[in-house]
């Protein structure tokens, strides 16, 4: 069937109101949880590896992640087409939850990576049951809204998240930066699932095992790619396989014409990968910059990812006030510009070694860009889909998000080198990402 666009009526109502309200709140703990585990795991990671004689893995802790997370949207997106949201969320909540304990135990590096793999596999479901029941309980006028809630929800976590996480490592020890969050995952449970009973069943239909195939085989691909950067003489040849058996295994998992940026809903979700993949691949390696070329403490890193978290919130805020449009054109191709001039400045600050607070300054310009046009392509997707695809679509539009970040994160593990830390070339990569989304901002619109 075909499905016209909601018309873009200026919202009226409030997301909290009776009916909405406390699925809203348990979003915001959701939300809240999933922001505080990123950022505390990106701040800890530089101790976790060095605990764990585990540097060499540094880049794929964070990529397995990605990685699985291309299975668990897909199971989630099939999940809640066939099944209804809530049992993704059950399933996402079970598999979080055992990939936290993993990690938060493991007594060696290799067993870390692992218990990453199972967070992703756990998150990617949550993803995309957030997506579908939210979208399903809140009218779509206040999808805008809907989207800089979530945003906004990472404010706290942001602020005080790597502050947090440092104190944690300091005085408990790093495990329990996976630990902690654990204990926190019931009272999520407690506050959403009752809410999501009112979101939509499904269609009682079988699951497409198909797509789970097919997932299974991208997210094997991504592994490839961030095993390449240890592979020594193999590596570049490794880049390369891992990358062509990921699209070739996420091409019938996304929309026809993704690839090629289609204008239309193809090439919305192609942007959403290339944006995630600049964000993602520069997020990693920042705290690592600021620690090791800046000399600067575990905490003090951190504040860039505070300041970040906050400026994403702020531009997610302000894309909600756009209502018409012509208007919201506007503000998405602003987004993508200063994503691409924040990082700008980021690199030109490592590269040239100007003050290291101009790190700081660019991450925060880069992620105000990102806040501006990360959640309109998530209220397009929804526009652009209908009922019975909005499950698919949204794995679709959160799988390029881990298909391309994990490209990105595995080309810039192969090229960062532990001797010599080339730490401009890493961050190149992300620069690059983001013009090239800057580039092809405007299809998402024709």
């Amino acid at each position: 069937m075909t499905h016209t666009p909601a018309d873009p009526e200026t919202p009226s109502g409030t997301l909290f109101a009776p009916g909405r309200r406390a699925a809203c709140a348990g979003a915001i703990a959701l939300i809240s949880m999933l922001a505080f585990e990123t950022l505390a795991v990106v701040t800890a990671m530089p101790a976790v590896a060095a605990a764990l004689d585990g540097l060499q893995l540094y880049a794929l802790a964070f990529g397995v992640t990605l990685a699985t997370s291309m299975v668990g949207m897909v199971l989630g997106g099939e999940v809640c087409d066939r099944r209804g949201a809530r049992r993704s969320t059950v399933l996402g909540l079970l598999l979080f939850l055992s990939g936290l304990l993993l990690a938060g135990l493991a007594p060696q590096m290799a067993l870390l990576v692992l218990g990453r793999a199972v967070q992703g596999l756990g998150g990617g479901m949550l993803g995309v049951a957030l997506y579908v029941g939210l979208g399903q309980l809140v009218p779509a006028a206040l999808h805008p809204k809907m989207f800089a809630m979530f945003a906004a929800a990472w404010v706290v976590p942001g602020l005080v998240g790597p502050a947090l996480a440092s104190l944690l490592v300091i005085t408990l020890g790093w495990r329990w930066v996976f630990l902690a969050v654990a204990l926190a995952v019931p009272v999520a449970a407690a506050l959403l699932l009752p809410a999501l009973r009112r979101a939509g069943r499904g269609d009682g239909g079988v699951l497409r095992w198909q797509r789970l195939r097919w997932a299974v085989a991208a997210a094997a691909g991504a592994v490839i790619l961030h095993l390449a950067s240890q592979a020594g003489a193999w590596a570049w040849p490794l880049l390369l396989l891992g990358l062509a058996l990921a699209l070739w295994a996420a091409a019938p998992l996304l929309p026809p014409g993704s690839l090629r940026a289609q204008p239309g809903l193809p090439a919305v979700v192609l942007l959403r990968g290339l944006l995630a993949a600049a964000y993602a691949s520069a997020e990693a390696f920042i705290p690592l910059v600021l620690n090791h070329r800046f000399e600067w403490s575990l905490g003090a890193a951190g504040l860039a990812l505070s300041v970040g978290a906050g400026a994403w919130s702020l531009g997610s805020a302000m894309q909600a006030r756009a209502h018409q449009p012509a208007r919201r054109r506007l503000v998405f191709q602003l987004g993508l510009g200063l994503c691409a001039a924040g990082l700008l400045l980021v690199w030109l600050t490592v590269s040239r070694s100007f003050a290291a607070p101009l790190v700081v300054l660019g991450w925060g310009v880069a992620l105000t860009g990102v806040g501006l046009s990360f959640p309109m392509l998530s209220v397009l997707t929804l526009q652009l889909s209908a009922p019975e695809e909005q499950g698919a679509n949204s794995s679709a539009l959160q799988l390029s998000d881990a298909l391309f970040s994990s490209a990105a994160l595995a080309l810039a593990g192969l090229l960062y080198l532990p001797e010599t830390e080339p730490f401009a070339a890493v961050l190149a990569v992300s620069l690059a990402v983001a013009l090239l989304a800057l580039a092809l901002g405007p299809r998402a619109y024709r």
